[in-house]
């Protein structure tokens, strides 16, 4: 996988091995915890040199290039939080004043477009004081989660300038995916940056059926992923990328005499919000040098392989409704309610989730206004088994619903 200068001694990625235990989980994390280091300067240069190195393994894995630089962040919160704290920045330099040194009341009103924006979006927004209203919401096309490209040129239009425009790669309740490649070519008629929240989503790229899904990913400005989704690494691990880690270290710069300048490849603590955590690149790493892009497209492809087999069980089984088309690795469905637009009570779902929960577990949501329950597969331990235990448990549940 190639990267900058230094990347270069960086070891290709392996095929598939097979293991009994997943290597970013407990051991390699409890080698972390024993480490105890803070891997956020020069102090210490191991701990710089492998999050480089895992970042560069991740760029080329979701099909980035080389110009895309980033950091690893606590979750996909974060590097939202981070990727539009650079976009803020972006935007003052269009107006030609620096945010970080200004402040937000130098950019006026502020604009945020999106279709299906995760709810990580709104809090960013306001944890950067450029507040939940500017998220301005986009008409999706019809039936589905993904932004409307004409609707959104449309809003572009009337945009008093420069703005933000949030794209999805993998939206929560159906895994919905915007065009990314017609998102990216309205730039040619518009000003705005581009930052896709490809939190599980981006990992559609490690499976040839599934890689058009997120086509043109890498004209985006900035991008978040969550590792700990189909990675299976431990919580506290995302990634960011940037296309402008410039704009990036005059946000997040610390200015101390024991830490090291800014320069081309600055240290960590100038690329996010912490001035010291944990090595949490360490269990990541490992977990990229064991299984490489082979070994996690065989996950990534089981998954969606498990929610298919779901998808068509839901459909087939009289009193539940299938909500959408199964796209990736989340199943969305509701109990059936003839005549009903409203959908059954949240309650009843609630007790639905409660009688499988010892075989399965279901997240509530609420799509297109209809209270449902979201099933998503991403552990790296699926096999068909466990798809076949969660469709008698849900049938099981439906009949005592009954």
């Amino acid at each position: 996988m190639g990267a900058g200068p230094v990347d270069q001694r960086r070891p290709a990625l392996p095929r598939l091995r097979h293991r009994r235990h997943h290597p970013g989980r407990p051991g390699r994390d409890w080698l972390t915890s024993t480490l105890d280091q803070n891997s956020n300067s020069s102090l210490d240069g191991a701990g710089q040199q492998l999050e480089r190195q895992t970042v560069g393994w991740l760029r080329e894995l979701f099909g980035l290039g080389p110009e895309h630089r980033g950091a690893l962040v606590s979750g996909a919160t974060m590097s939202n939080t981070v990727g539009l704290a650079i976009a803020r920045e972006w935007l003052g330099e269009q107006l030609g004043v620096s945010v970080a040194d200004a402040g937000t009341a130098a950019l006026g009103r502020v604009r945020v477009l999106s279709g299906s924006p995760h709810s990580s979006i709104a809090k960013a927004l306001s944890m950067l004081g450029l507040g939940r209203a500017a998220l301005v919401p986009v008409p999706t096309l019809p039936g589905r989660e993904a932004v409307d490209p004409a609707a959104l040129e449309r809003a572009l239009r009337e945009s008093p300038g420069p703005c933000v425009v949030v794209a999805n790669a993998g939206t929560v309740n159906t895994v919905d995916f915007d065009d990314l490649r017609a998102l990216a070519g309205l730039r040619q008629r518009h000003d705005f940056w581009l930052h896709t929240d490809a939190a599980f989503g981006g990992f559609a790229a490690l499976a040839p059926e599934h890689a058009a899904l997120v086509a043109g990913l890498d004209a985006s400005d900035s991008v978040c992923v969550d590792l700990h989704k189909w990675l299976n690494v431990p919580y506290d691990s995302a990634v960011q990328f940037t296309r402008r880690p410039d704009l990036q270290a005059r946000v997040f710069q610390n200015s101390a005499a024991y830490l090291g300048p800014l320069g081309e490849n600055p240290d960590l603590v100038h690329l996010t919000p912490e001035n010291s955590r944990r090595l949490r690149a360490l269990a990541t790493w490992f977990a990229l040098r064991a299984y490489g892009r082979d070994g996690h497209r065989d996950i990534v492809e089981r998954c969606v392989t498990a929610a298919r087999t779901l998808g068509r069980a839901v459909a087939d089984t009289p009193g539940l409704r299938l909500l959408a088309p199964v796209r990736l690795n989340v199943v969305c469905f509701t109990l059936a309610e003839p005549g009903s637009a409203d959908g059954p009570a949240p309650e009843r779902l609630a007790a639905l989730a409660d009688r499988m929960s010892a075989d399965a577990f279901l997240t509530p949501t609420r799509y297109a206004g209809v209270p449902a329950l979201r099933a998503a597969f991403s552990n790296w331990r699926t096999v068909n088994a466990d798809v076949e235990q969660v469709i008698r448990a849900l049938r099981n549940a439906v009949a005592a619903e009954g």
